[in-house]
């Protein structure tokens, strides 16, 4: 027995010898990120399902739905790119300790007020916006700190993995949620939510990071934001990809905002159906992500940008026809899948093009596009919604994402081809 007590201290130390499709679980820093996040990202996606029917319960309108969710991201709009300049500036892990920090503090607020019975509809506003200010610079540091965990080779296989774990979250993460709440109440799955954050704040504190060398004091805050803006615009592959992301985050993202609807008035599900409704696009996104890891690699990266864009028009076709829960839930399955690769390839393309010098302010684009335009199709979906139904609201959210997918083929015919960043100066 002692003759293997080395050999059990030896695995222990190295972690376990993870295969290829997992390598970038072999750096202890990503391990203990990835599994911090797990817990974290189970209790954001309860409060989230919590959070919808909660609205949808006291407002009974669509356009409620969105604007809370434009009150969540509509910061992101206006401060990511600032955020960015900041990312460069300190250490990222501070940063992420702070933001966690933070969201923890608002969900414990969310759920006393929730509890005492004293929380209104303008209040869930005001939260949403603290929320989002904190979203604003946990985005771009969030995506920038990858570089800091991994080796630059394994950064496709470590976003596509923790896509893994924030989809297998939004699996498990609703339906825990919609069962909390049927038996709980909305108070209790906030209350789990704010407590769920020590995980990732203690999995942060745990990591051994290299020094962090604070760049020298130099230009302003805007210069330097400028210089990496400049640098965005003159390369045609960024552009491309920042472009279709924000445009994307308008026309096509939205669709989950009015699901409460959907699930209540055109399926006739109760909450607890309406977690597993929320639950199916994690699940393909899962499933994307687990690929993605495995093979994403061996990909043409444009083509798959195409392919996905192509099926998420036909999975929002289809999600406006249906009727049945059954197909609903497959066609949110392909969603999910089609969405979460979309954004995985386009955020390993752009930290791969980026020079470290610039990849905080060049990442925040990305996280602006995705986040800052996402509040303004909220507002759009959850007007069409109350205006026209939430299945037609759906089917011209599938018509634009399929004129998007023609006019990216034509105007960007290559957008992640390229692997070499570019020197800024």
């Amino acid at each position: 027995m002692r003759s293997f007590l080395p050999q059990i201290t030896h695995v222990l130390r190295l972690g376990l010898r993870w295969p290829d499709a997992f390598r970038a679980m072999r750096h202890k820093n990503f391990r203990l990120f990835f599994f911090g996040q797990l817990i974290s990202l189970c209790g954001i996606w309860m409060q989230s399902t919590a959070l919808q029917w909660l609205v949808y319960r006291i407002t009974g309108s669509q356009l409620s739905l969105g604007a809370v969710t434009f009150a969540s991201f509509f910061p992101v709009l206006l401060l990511s790119l600032f955020m960015g300049v900041l990312v460069d500036r300190f250490q990222t892990r501070r940063l992420l300790v702070l933001t966690q920090s933070w969201f923890m503090l608002l969900a414990g607020v969310l759920a006393l007020m929730t509890y005492l019975g004293v929380l209104q509809y303008q209040h869930i506003l005001l939260l949403s916006v603290l929320l989002g200010i904190g979203t604003a610079l946990d985005m771009p540091a969030r995506q920038s700190f990858y570089i800091d965990m991994i080796d630059r080779e394994d950064l496709l296989n470590a976003i596509a993995l923790n896509s893994s774990i924030f989809n297998g979250a939004r699996i498990i993460g609703p339906m825990i949620g919609g069962l909390v709440v049927a038996s709980l109440g909305e108070a209790s799955a906030f209350a789990i939510n704010s407590i769920t954050f020590l995980a990732v704040i203690a999995a942060l504190l745990l990591m051994r990071l290299p020094p962090f060398d604070r760049p020298a004091k130099g230009d302003a805050g805007w210069d330097k934001l400028r210089e990496g803006l400049t640098f965005l615009v003159a390369n045609r592959h960024l552009l491309g990809l920042v472009s279709m992301i924000a445009l994307m985050s308008v026309f096509s993202f939205p669709y989950l905002v009015i699901l409460p609807a959907y699930a209540r008035d055109v399926l006739k599900l109760g909450v607890g159906g309406f977690g597993f409704l929320m639950a199916a696009p994690g699940f393909g996104a899962l499933i994307g992500a687990l690929s993605l890891a495995a093979y994403g690699d061996r990909l043409n990266k444009d083509r798959l940008l195409l392919f996905n864009r192509g099926l998420l028009t036909i999975a929002l076709t289809g999600l406006s026809l249906s009727r049945s829960v059954i197909l609903s839930t497959v066609v949110l399955a392909l969603a999910g899948y089609a969405i979460i690769t979309l954004l995985a390839v386009t955020n390993t393309s752009i930290q791969i093009m980026a020079p470290d010098a610039l990849r905080g302010r060049v990442v925040s684009a990305f996280t602006w596009a995705l986040g800052g335009f996402w509040p303004l199709g909220s507002v759009l979906i959850g007007a069409l919604g109350d205006r026209f139904g939430a299945p037609r609201a759906v089917l011209i959210a599938a018509v634009c994402t399929g004129i998007l997918t023609v006019v990216g083929k034509l105007w960007f015919p290559k957008q992640a081809d390229s692997n070499q960043h570019v020197n800024p100066n």
